[in-house]
């Protein structure tokens, strides 16, 4: 077996690692680069494989630096299956759809520009249509159902706790009679953040490919970051101006609504001011993925479904407004109050936040606080680091305005999160294959593991493929005492989750201890643990309906009885 790393290798973006065995070749994500034009050039190179001989796609989740080249992997031949989880499905359909547009817009843009200089039009990269045929590929899985790929592949998906239905993938591969299990974190999330679950720790793997972004430092605490922009806001807003927050559409944005939302309910010294202020989100993308989030409520952290079980939606409140109309948004600018607006794009490098950056950044009243990475080359990047003049839509600006770097936001795990994770493994993985970094990141990351767990891991540094020993005869009886006590937490686990699903399931409980009091095969316990992934969901997503119906109905009897 063999894994050749081609993107996401020498930096943070294009996430995309090719697996080859004797009869199957499988690409886990196909991101697209970001960055200045040199990262951006990549995305036309041609892909270092034939995207026809590849069998199916295990995608990690829906940033465009992990989906985003999926429509041009489609465009250029590849025919297979699209395997993500449920919500990364939905959120899937927005980013794709979003990213054709873009690549559309930007070539008719180009090209205008070209054709006047005697060049040739440009091509975009793909079109909207594009990534219609890409969406059909998508076969969405829930968390923690197995599924065959195929005779000699197996997938788990666990929540990696990033965005909304990202996944550590776990894949079991056979060949010549022997199986190798290797665990790809994707991008891994944060602990005790709201609204998404923690990252699952996993206990066993012979390899592993493990993203490094925050590799050689730590955030803030969280909470001081929560507690730093509101000071920010309510500093902003008593002086004139406002506050501008450039945000990923997905995951981020959802985060600051729940924050806002508390900001809102819990601090009533600050109400007073507070309650002047409205909160735009000025991005159709948010918008609707906003509205994939209340509809995946299943994937939520237990605190988060509390909130939808007790009739409050945590990412709503009286004083939010969604913008999706370009004259809406064109509105804000010319609106002198004070206001805040959180729009995408994250770093700054295209979208509607370029426009009010572009109308805030010269006002010493206003503030500009990022709350996400900023890759190098970006925009974003260029304003924490202190650039004082920058070019907006060909006209010079000077900043005044107060930037702000709240890294407590970040959705990536620091280095201590990254540590935990990696040292949640029981038994030392043959290798480990550090990706998704920049180079000192990466290295720094490297340096600690080793020192504090004696691993030696490979720090993936461009283009590279690596031979994978499939021989595992010498820790058969471990591997073999550690399955058997996988198996006995699983079955513990499943009659907990059934236990909590209450009447519904008394007839599918009964069957299970009947299963475990004899004897309980891999097969069984698979089936049974699909079918109460599926239970689960539809739990959740029937009273977070219920919920909202009551919302909806308490609505229109208050607004009757004030008429």
């Amino acid at each position: 077996m063999k894994i050749k790393f081609c993107g996401a290798s020498s930096g943070v973006t294009g996430s995309c690692h090719l697996l080859t065995t004797e009869n199957h070749k499988i690409l886990l994500d196909c991101g697209q680069f970001q960055g200045g034009k040199a990262q951006e050039a990549l995305n036309r190179d041609p892909f270092p494989f034939d995207p026809a001989e590849v069998e199916c796609v295990i995608l990690s989740h829906a940033h465009i630096d992990h989906c985003g080249r999926l429509p041009l992997l489609v465009k250029r031949g590849f025919t297979g299956k699209i395997y993500c989880t449920d919500a990364t499905a939905d959120l899937l359909d927005v980013m794709l759809k979003d990213s054709g547009y873009i690549h559309e817009k930007d070539a008719e843009w180009q090209s205008r520009k070209a054709i006047r200089a005697g060049k040739p039009p440009v091509e975009p990269l793909y079109t909207y249509n594009d990534s219609l045929e890409a969406l059909t590929h998508v076969e969405p899985v829930l968390y923690n159902q197995q599924i065959e790929l195929n005779e000699n592949m197996k997938i788990v998906f666990n929540d990696a706790g990033h965005i909304l239905g990202s996944a550590i993938t776990e894949l079991w591969i056979t060949e010549d009679g022997k199986e190798s299990k290797i665990v790809f974190s994707g991008d891994l999330g944060m602990v005790d953040r709201p609204i998404l679950r923690d990252p699952t720790i996993i206990k066993k793997a012979d390899y592993v490919i493990m993203e490094t972004t925050y590799g050689n430092r730590n955030h803030p605490a969280n909470s001081t970051s929560i507690d730093e922009l509101l000071n920010i806001v309510l500093k902003t807003i008593k002086r004139g101006g406002n506050v501008v927050i450039p945000s990923f559409a997905v995951g981020r944005t959802q985060e600051l609504i729940f924050e806002f939302n508390r900001f809102y309910e819990e601090h009533e010294e600050a109400r007073a001011e507070l309650d002047k202020v409205k909160v735009y989100i000025d991005s159709p993308m948010a918008t609707t993925a906003t509205e994939v989030f209340r509809k995946n409520a299943q994937v939520f952290d237990d605190e988060t479904k509390s909130y939808i079980m007790k009739g409050d939606n945590p990412l709503d409140f009286r004083n939010l407004v969604f913008t999706r109309t370009t004259a809406e948004s064109q509105a804000l600018n010319m609106d002198k109050s004070p206001k805040i607006i959180i729009s995408a794009s994250g770093m700054c490098e295209a979208g509607r936040i370029r426009h009010h950056l572009k109308h805030n950044l010269w006002d010493a009243r206003s503030s500009v606080v990022f709350v996400g990475y900023q890759a190098e080359g970006t925009l974003g990047k260029l304003l924490i680091e202190g650039q004082t003049d920058i070019t907006l839509f060909g006209e010079a600006v000077h900043v005044n305005a107060e930037i702000y770097n709240l890294e407590g936001f970040s959705g990536h795990a620091d280095q201590n999160g990254l540590f935990s994770w990696i040292a949640g493994f029981r038994q030392k993985p043959k290798q480990v294959f550090l990706v998704h970094g920049e180079e000192d990141s990466k290295k720094d990351f490297a340096k600690l593991i080793s020192d504090k767990l004696g691993y030696d891991p490979v720090v993936v540094m461009g283009n590279s493929e690596f031979e994978l020993d499939m021989n595992t005869a010498e820790i058969t009886n471990v591997e073999q005492a550690i399955e058997q006590g996988r198996k006995t937490e699983d079955v513990q686990r499943l009659r907990r989750q059934l236990a909590e699903i209450h009447s519904q399931l008394e007839n599918i409980l009964y069957t299970t201890d009947l299963a475990v009091g004899s004897q309980l095969s891999d097969e069984k316990l698979v089936k049974i643990n699909n079918l109460i992934q599926e239970l689960d969901k539809t739990t959740l997503v029937l009273g977070s309906a219920v919920t909202a119906e009551d919302r909806a109905e308490s609505t229109a009897a208050e607004e009757d009885k004030n008429e």
